[in-house]
């Protein structure tokens, strides 16, 4: 009876050690972004579309940059009800300076911005900017505002002609889009 319990109390303490390693182990890459209140694409654009009654396009050209995560959040600004946002965020797991985030907004909420402009296929401008670190784009489609951005460090390599193409494969909405709050 001894030698049986023997064994078994090393098996206990092991068993025990590996529970407590695993609920003091870090957060998943994909925890740690949920932590944040980000969730799948589909959802966030979801909770923006319901806000807002109007329809979100996505670029169908995406990140200029090599990824391995996606994710998205709504953000509703509760107390200005200015702020009100979907961020698209492309991200890597590896590499972690290489994000890319898409940044979406009514445009009567529409962030101004000054920079050097570029005419887009549909007719319409973007803005590009290089500033904080990121490199930005802005344009307008779908009475929406999109804000690209991408850091420095992450490539700067033609980035406003990558961002520009990102711009123009967001597609049009026939007819009225007006996002408007109920």
């Amino acid at each position: 009876m001894f030698n049986k319990l023997y064994l078994l109390i090393p098996a206990i303490f092991i068993f025990l050690a590996s529970k407590g390693a695993e609920q003091n182990s870090p957060p998943s890459f994909d925890e740690l972004y949920k932590e944040f209140g980000y969730t799948s694409i589909e959802e966030a654009v979801n909770e923006f579309e319901n806000h807002f009654h109007c329809k979100v396009e996505l670029p169908e050209m995406t990140s200029p940059i090599s990824i391995t995560h996606q994710f998205g959040r709504f953000y509703e600004d509760k107390r200005y009800k200015l702020n009100d946002n979907l961020r698209i965020m492309f991200v890597n797991e590896d590499q972690r300076r290489n994000m890319f985030t898409i940044d979406i907004r009514p445009v009567h909420n529409k962030l101004i911005f000054d920079g050097k402009e570029y005419v887009l296929q549909y007719g319409g401008k973007g803005i590009y900017i290089e500033a904080h670190n990121f490199h930005f784009y802005v344009f307008e489609k779908n009475n929406l505002q999109y804000l690209l951005s991408v850091p420095l460090k992450a490539s700067d390599v033609g980035m406003p002609d990558k961002l520009g193409r990102i711009a123009d494969s967001v597609k049009g909405i026939e007819g009225e889009n007006e996002c408007t709050i109920y």
